[in-house]
């Protein structure tokens, strides 16, 4: 009689199978790490061999001097606050307003909620390239261009309806239960939201809040286009554009500020990275 063979064990067949998985999510990592590997590398190699026609994955010399020029040029301390204070403002706003406009989509009733939701997920949709023009006459027959309030509504404005929809779903997914149990026990129906709900909605907060800041820090656009002359009210995406002369680009200095401009929404990100998948999952399937 012939003796059936072992089956192979199931450890080994199944990480063969994943193997073509797992070749392809490293293939992805690379491809898209190695934009921003280039940028650091090159913000820390000497001039002569980034000018070089013969271009190194590895540099054979190392040198601070780009980001001694970048931090020096002038204006950067007050773009950064500029930066910092349009993008916190901005944050901050939007959670506010948002936080009361999904508590009264997911816990109340009243005519219109469906069409409310309509309208917060159109203006999700719709481009923010399209709104230029409009926001551009509005901001100029008001007296607002040139400002730095005008360009905090904007990324306000931005921002907005993808917070409503992620606490929306939020609030939906907690049990009115426990809110309706600490309103037997004395509390205001805004007491009880702030005691009970709102400390369960910190995953969402974090996750609209890292949404919010990557969006107001990284935008250029409105910021070139709405801070036109005022030289002290723009922000660092548009600060970047200062080491273009009519003698060309200072590639070591642009890729040395970008490398700095990158830094805060990397920290953020790493702060906020174990709360902001949780958060968009449970927000996008919840209510």
């Amino acid at each position: 009689m012939s003796v059936p063979r072992p089956s192979p064990p199931r450890a080994p067949r199944r990480a063969l199978r994943r193997l073509p998985l797992n070749a392809a999510a490293l293939f992805t990592v690379l491809v898209c790490l190695f934009p921003v590997y280039w940028m650091v590398t090159t913000a820390l190699k000497p001039s002569t061999d980034i000018q070089s026609y013969d271009p190194r994955l590895i540099p054979g010399a190392w040198t601070l001097d780009h980001f001694r020029r970048a931090v020096g040029a002038d204006g950067f301390a007050l773009f950064w606050r500029n930066s910092v204070l349009v993008t916190l403002s901005a944050v901050l706003l939007a959670l506010l307003v948002a936080l009361g406009a999904a508590y009264a989509v997911a816990r109340m009733r009243w005519r219109g909620r469906r069409q409310f939701m309509l309208a917060v997920f159109i203006a999700q949709m719709a481009p923010w390239e399209s709104l230029i023009i409009p926001i551009y006459i509005i901001s100029r027959d008001t007296g607002m261009l040139d400002r730095l309030p005008t360009l905090t509504l904007v990324y306000f404005m931005i921002t907005l309806p993808f917070t409503v929809v992620v606490l929306r779903g939020f609030i939906a997914g907690i049990p009115p239960e426990l809110e309706e149990a600490a309103q037997v026990d004395g509390c205001t129906r805004a007491a009880a939201f702030r005691k009970v709900a709102f400390p369960l909605l910190a995953p969402g907060l974090m996750a609209t809040s890292l949404f919010g800041f990557i969006t107001a820090w990284n935008e250029f656009t409105y910021a070139n286009f709405l801070i036109i002359k005022q030289q002290d009210s723009r922000t660092l995406p548009v600060w970047l554009s200062s080491f273009q002369s009519t003698f060309g680009t200072d590639w070591g200095a642009t890729m040395a500020a970008s490398t700095l401009f990158a830094l805060p929404a990397l920290v953020v990100f790493l702060a906020l990275q174990r709360h902001v998948t949780a958060g968009l999952a449970s927000g996008g399937v919840k209510g």
